[in-house]
């Protein structure tokens, strides 16, 4: 055992000790979080524009300080990029982490010294957790991996900006240098194939142990990694490799295809990271939902999901969530986001600890009947149907088909399957019949002749990556939509319908 790893043990339980004395108190750790940044910002221009010294108490502050998404703070984000000082945090952010968005065109959100620690800290402490879970230190020796963006950075204004892979890329612990991977040149090429490639072509002699990404690009690299090393299995490469961390999506729909990349099943961290703040990350194997990070300079509220478009929304903090409830997720931080609903839904799967589960976007669903269909919802019966069937899903999202040339309308499904499925009708009444049981609304509609049973669209292999790259959104932290209320997905993956 080297050093690194047995050091690793100690510092696991002093985090675990650390963890469980907050966990165990989350009222008061949130109570603690929510006076530290009321009275931190306010002598901040936010902080007077919104009468933060007559702040009193939650229901004060929810009076005060309405929920608004990045155009609600954008006037204030310019005043920051225009050089002005204690805007919505003491002083000026460290960096800018750059995100897309829609009605804004890029997004600029603040990152301060109080909060880039918890972002760095995040993703350390959900491996320490496993580490003292499980007593695996083994990985630590080896090579590790995080497929991210590049750490590049730029400037606006005369701060820092940059994507926040690439951020976080220049605060990597010193003692984890050596093991990093891949080169920070190769880390730089802006095209994800080439970069993919060059990933590829530098790891597959190294002894890689621990992986990181979002999984649909993790499985890009398999496959380049398989092509160069002229092997059939990830484990023929990298015997050594242990470990595999991923966030972003549910991981569940491609679990069986990963495995069967891999040879082998192995260890797996959940982690829930976003550009405001690091949110989340699986503590337990064999528990539901991953932990509800309440001291990390974030204060959380929470709208029912169904309220979410009224006017005057039920808005609730920790202390009154309820269990199996979808919520939209509000953040207010020490980066300076009060109120900041980033689009996020999620439900609580326990309350001893606070853990919880990703369920969507609050943009994504497809409702153009009522029926209100969440990621959630699609993800779990395509997992169930796919197991059922033996069959491995690459990729897929669904959309609504309102005026189809002939017949009821539908829901169509796009998916790309890893091979040739004989009988695709059967899989397709399977999935209509698990969509059914999930959402009752979508039964409904079925049983009442409204809308005639899914229909399915087979995409060919590569499809998908093809579709991501023809949008300009190919790797990094870019995803594909589970599904969408409109055609504008839909109809451009028409191009890529297998023949």
């Amino acid at each position: 055992m080297g050093i690194k790893a047995a050091l690793s043990k100690p510092f696991a339980h002093i985090v675990a000790r650390s963890i469980h004395k907050w966990s165990s108190k989350p009222i008061e750790t949130q109570e603690k979080v929510f006076w530290d940044l009321v009275n931190t910002a306010k002598q901040t221009l936010f902080g007077k524009d919104h009468q933060f010294d007559k702040i009193n108490s939650y229901e004060d502050f929810k009076k005060q300080v309405p929920i608004r998404d990045y155009e609600g703070h954008k006037p204030y984000i310019e005043k920051i990029i225009a050089g002005e000082k204690n805007v919505l945090w003491k002083d000026v952010p460290l960096y800018f982490c750059k995100t897309s968005g829609t009605t804004s065109g890029a997004k600029y959100i603040p990152i301060t010294k109080e909060s880039i620690p918890h972002h760095i800290n995040g993703a350390r402490n959900a491996i320490l957790m496993y580490i003292h879970r499980t007593g695996k230190t083994d990985f630590i020796n080896g090579k590790m991996i995080f497929l991210s963006g590049s750490p590049e950075l730029s400037k606006v204004g005369n701060i820092h900006l940059g994507r926040l892979s690439g951020i976080v890329n220049h605060h990597v612990p010193q003692y984890l240098r050596k093991n990093q991977m891949p080169s920070y040149k190769t880390n730089c090429i802006e095209d994800w194939e080439t970069k993919v490639d060059a990933i590829a072509g530098e790891t597959i002699k190294e002894d890689m142990a621990l992986i990181s990404g979002i999984p649909s690009w993790v499985q890009m690299y398999f496959d380049k990694a398989l092509q160069k090393a002229g092997k059939k299995t990830i484990k023929e490469i990298f015997p050594n490799f242990s470990l595999f961390i991923y966030g972003g999506v549910q991981f569940e729909p491609y679990r069986a295809k990963f495995e069967k990349t891999i040879g082998d099943k192995i260890d797996s961290i959940e982690l829930y990271p976003a550009s405001e703040g690091f949110i989340a990350y699986q503590d337990v194997e064999r528990e539901k939902g991953l932990l509800l990070l309440l001291n990390s300079g974030m204060f959380y509220e929470f709208i029912p999901s169904n309220e979410y478009f009224n006017s005057n929304p039920t808005r609730i903090s920790l202390k009154d969530v309820e269990l199996g409830v979808n919520y939209a997720i509000i953040l207010n931080t020490n980066a300076g986001l009060w109120s900041y609903s980033i689009g996020d839904t999620i439900k609580f799967v326990s309350k001893n600890p606070y853990r919880i589960e990703v369920t969507g976007r609050i943009s994504h669903y497809t409702s153009a009947f009522g029926e209100h269909i969440i990621a959630e919802e699609v993800e779990s019966a395509m997992v169930e149907v796919a197991n059922k069937n033996n069959i491995e899903v690459t990729e897929f999202t669904l959309a609504p088909q309102v005026n189809p040339k002939q017949g009821l309308p539908y829901h169509e499904w796009f998916i790309e399957f890893s091979q040739e499925y004989p009988n695709i009708e059967s899989f397709r009444n399977d999935l209509d019949a698990a969509m059914q049981k999930k959402n009752i609304y979508y039964r409904d509609l079925i049983k009442g002749n409204v809308l005639q049973s899914l229909i399915i669209r087979k995409i060919k292999k590569n499809g998908f990556i093809e579709f991501m790259k023809s949008q300009g959104k190919l790797g990094g932290q870019n995803k594909i939509p589970r599904l969408s209320n409109d055609r504008k997905i839909a109809d451009e993956l028409m191009k890529y319908i297998k023949d």
